[in-house]
């Protein structure tokens, strides 16, 4: 069994560290202008303009149980879309706002066909909600929002009531857990307390925000009462950490850990998701990004998180029309032609022990009962691979793609000199010169 133990968590991850890949859905009416989802702010767009977007929105081709197939073919056991984005328009039916979907031309409840669909499909559910909402009125201007240039947006926001924006979330959130049935993982973004300037990279590029404007926290959220009336609704419910209330997941975007990720404060284990775009920049659909990731980098990218015992959220930004791009569709074949193959060394699978310290250009994960490790050979050897720690430890090795046999030995001959000496410590794995035609080879190892 593995012998990691992560920080207890308030809901029920036991399925999520199972799972390990997931995708991330970011569909809006963003998706109009094609320039990136927090267009209305880097562009400082107005209310009567950006509602052109709400005025139009009709995404007819929209076929959730297609998106749902095209994730389960690819290997993906859970979702997460944005039920609302910064910009504060809704993809579901509420009675506490207008600015939704079903007063669109599409006037049909998408977070209602997406979860079906995606529960129909055996897939779990996430939904995302954003913290943050420059459509709303009460909701005061700050460094983010579109109208902070403007003359008056000092005077404005004395008529702006945090407290009742706090409250038209949990509203709003309360109909999310209680009109679609079992919700998995409510997906919160995200916190910004008490700093008066973003980062130098943002500043910089969009931000130039007045002294008097503030960040905002788990304080002007009311996060306790939001989690309060999730876990009463919903107990067992996953719930990240934006908030700014720690509860199960840590959620950091654009990175690639290199350890486990650690409790600032206690250091203990958490657990943890990275998600991760496609494309260079977006979250959203971006029709004139040509910065792709290859699928090779993203399957790295997978292999690597759950490595370091975490997650990937790997994101699409579907097409107004409601289409996933062609470019993020062969990316998702090419996850299904791998992960077909490959899935056993990613689900339910960790870091590996400690004493197993995997050869340079390689990656391990362990299954967690602790007797399969995985070798996953992201820079093909010209030669055989040293392994660590495993003298006398393995049963049986093969490549995961095929089957086929792969031959070791657990003794290296030494000679200095006139003296020849055994490293017993060591397995040396026998590698083909020939690469396997695969994304990522992998080596099945059974321990003993």
């Amino acid at each position: 069994m593995s012998s990691y133990v992560t920080k207890k968590t308030p809901g029920d991850t036991s399925w999520f560290i199972h799972d390990r890949f997931g995708m991330f859905i970011h569909f809006g009416i963003f998706a109009m202008p094609a320039r990136h989802e927090w267009i209305k702010c880097y562009e400082l767009i107005s209310e009567e303009k950006y509602d052109k977007y709400f005025k139009y929105f009709n995404p007819d081709l929209y076929d959730a149980r297609h998106w749902a197939q095209m994730a389960k073919k690819a290997g993906i056991k859970y979702a997460v879309l944005t039920t609302k984005h910064h910009d504060g328009f809704c993809l579901f039916e509420s009675k506490y706002t207008d600015y939704t979907v079903m007063n669109t031309p599409y006037g049909k409840d998408i977070v209602k066909e997406y979860v079906d669909a995606f529960k129909e499909a055996g897939l779990k559910v996430g939904l995302y909600y954003s913290l943050l909402d420059w459509h709303h009125p009460d909701f005061v201007i700050d460094l983010f929002h579109p109208r902070r240039y403007e003359e008056n947006a000092c005077e404005e926001n004395k008529k702006r009531n945090m407290k009742k924006y706090a409250e038209y979330m949990r509203n709003q959130v309360t109909e999310l857990l209680t009109n679609y049935g079992k919700i998995d993982i409510l997906w919160f973004d995200f916190s910004y307390p008490d700093d008066p300037k973003p980062s130098t990279n943002l500043l910089n590029q969009h931000f130039w925000p007045r002294s008097w404007m503030k960040g905002k926290g788990k304080d002007d959220w009311e996060s306790e009462k939001l989690i309060e009336t999730i876990r009463a609704i919903q107990p067992d419910i996953i719930i990240n950490n934006r908030t700014g209330i720690d509860q199960d997941i840590w959620t950091p975007e654009q990175t690639t850990p290199t350890e486990w990720i650690k409790h600032p404060k206690t250091n203990e284990l958490v657990v943890w998701e990275s998600c991760e775009t496609m494309v260079g920049g977006s979250w959203g659909y971006n029709r004139d990004d040509t910065f792709w990731r290859p699928s090779s980098m993203l399957i790295q990218m997978l292999i690597n998180n759950v490595s370091c015992g975490g997650n990937m959220l790997l994101n699409v930004g579907p097409t107004a029309r409601g289409c996933f791009d062609e470019r993020a569709e062969q990316i998702l074949a090419d996850f299904e032609k791998w992960m077909k193959h490959h899935g056993r060394s990613i689900y339910n699978c960790t870091m590996a022990e400690p004493e197993f310290k995997a050869p340079r250009g390689c990656r391990y994960t362990q299954s967690t009962d602790g007797k399969r490790l995985y070798l996953h050979i992201i820079e093909y050897p010209n030669g055989n691979l040293e392994l660590e720690n495993l003298s006398d430890k393995i049963d049986y090795a093969q490549f995961l793609h095929d089957s086929s046999e792969i031959f070791f030995s657990n003794q290296k001959t030494i000679q200095n000199g006139d003296t020849i000496t055994e490293d017993k410590g060591k397995c040396i794995l026998k590698v083909p010169k020939l690469r396997p035609d695969v994304a990522v080879p992998v080596i099945e190892m059974f321990l003993k």
